[in-house]
């Protein structure tokens, strides 16, 4: 106990600040990895049905027995309410989350998946406004900044899916066409058809990945107010991959009859399994609902353009996919718009912070008339007083 207290002590020496914008980080790169490895297998005839099947039992014995043994003391008791919240955030975050997804990769290709989902922010954004979680001040300038920063993420990803324009850059040039030829002969076939979707319809592959979208968007609002009453937030995860597996399995007694889609035919195919259960499921939930509880989910949603680099980048090394002028133009109003909503979300932290401070300062005290005319911005705030200066 007194080695495990020391290295908990010795975690929390880094500052909480860095920690939250490291993980997303990570987070973002093996979100990025996910995209190429699910087209990869719905590539090699995976069953759309089947494959979020395994990943969520995965992830949830990944997390069972850490959620078990770390949380005993704090986890509060099972009741029927939490049941019903867990199902149903099952429903947005986990089944139909995943299921729009894959039904959109599908049609579409890894890159413009991750470029559409950079949507997240701002639809993220205007339902915790709609929701009367987060209220916006135009009149301050941390208002105007989270607006704004919306607008450039929306400009940016309309941008990448809209314009395409001329090549800036070429990983198979002059000087490297043979070695790409040798690349390319090595790459199998299943990678080579990754970044395309012949044969398949690109207008549904569209409604389905703003249905994805939507999808996720509704589920990192929805957690921030349950993880208020239920801080336990392995189990609170685990719950969930609990309950998506049920309802995949009731949607597959329909659909999937065939049992010969739920065999696994070769190690590419277990391994496309075990990266998304392990680090798409099991390791990024975890991960990324403690940065919701502690960044809150506007935090969460802004760093989803990074993915759309990450993803760039991977396609230009794996499929020599080529770096177009819509592609860069996008991805710089995309991370200036996430600076402006941290740099918003920063300036409304230090408001509220001046707010308590002159509220409770001794020398106020006699006088209440101008604390009472300031007002928060805020209802509840999307990102936690606990993240410093993130």
């Amino acid at each position: 106990m007194a080695d495990s207290g020391g290295g908990i002590r010795r975690m929390c020496s880094i500052p909480e600040k860095f920690q939250l914008h490291m993980s997303m980080l990570a987070l973002q790169f093996g979100y990025a990895g996910f995209h190429v490895v699910s087209r990869a297998a719905l590539n090699m005839g995976i069953s759309k049905i089947v494959f979020p099947v395994y990943r969520n039992i995965l992830a949830f014995f990944l997390l069972l027995p850490f959620a078990y043994f770390l949380e005993k003391k704090e986890r509060p008791p099972l009741t029927w309410n939490f049941v019903i919240q867990f199902f149903l955030l099952a429903i947005v975050g986990i089944t139909a989350n995943q299921g729009f997804y894959l039904l959109g990769l599908d049609n579409t290709s890894p890159t413009f998946a991750s470029a559409i989902q950079n949507s997240v922010p701002a639809i993220t954004f205007i339902m915790a406004v709609i929701l009367r979680i987060e209220k916006v001040r135009l009149d301050r300038k941390d208002g105007i900044s989270k607006v704004a920063g919306t607008l450039f993420c929306v400009a940016g990803a309309s941008v990448i899916t809209l314009y395409k324009g001329p090549t800036i850059y070429s990983p198979a040039g002059t000087t490297l066409k043979s070695t790409a030829a040798v690349v390319v002969e090595a790459v199998p076939a299943a990678l080579l058809s990754l970044g395309d979707a012949k044969g398949k319809s690109w207008t549904m592959g569209c409604i389905f990945l703003i249905g994805h979208c939507l999808s996720w968007s509704g589920w990192l609002v929805l957690q921030a107010p349950v993880l208020k009453k239920y801080p336990a937030r392995l189990s609170f995860t685990s719950y969930q991959c609990f309950f998506g597996v049920l309802q995949f399995l009731l949607i597959a007694a329909f659909v999937e009859r065939d049992p010969q889609a739920w065999l696994v035919h070769s190690g590419a195919e277990l391994f496309s399994v075990f990266y998304a259960g392990v680090v798409a499921s099991g390791i990024a939930f975890a991960v990324q609902i403690w940065c919701i509880d502690r960044g809150g989910p506007v935090f969460v949603a802004v760093y989803q353009p990074v993915q759309t680099l990450v993803v760039a980048i991977m396609a230009s090394a794996l499929l020599g996919e080529e770096f177009y002028l819509g592609g860069i133009i996008g991805a710089v109003l995309i991370i200036t718009g996430l600076y402006f909503v941290l740099w918003g979300k920063n300036e409304e932290r230090k408001f509220g912070l001046a707010q308590k401070a002159e509220i409770h300062s001794p020398a106020e005290h006699g006088n209440n008339s101008e604390p009472s005319s300031i007002k928060s911005s805020i209802t509840q705030p999307l990102l936690s007083q606990s993240t410093g200066n993130v």
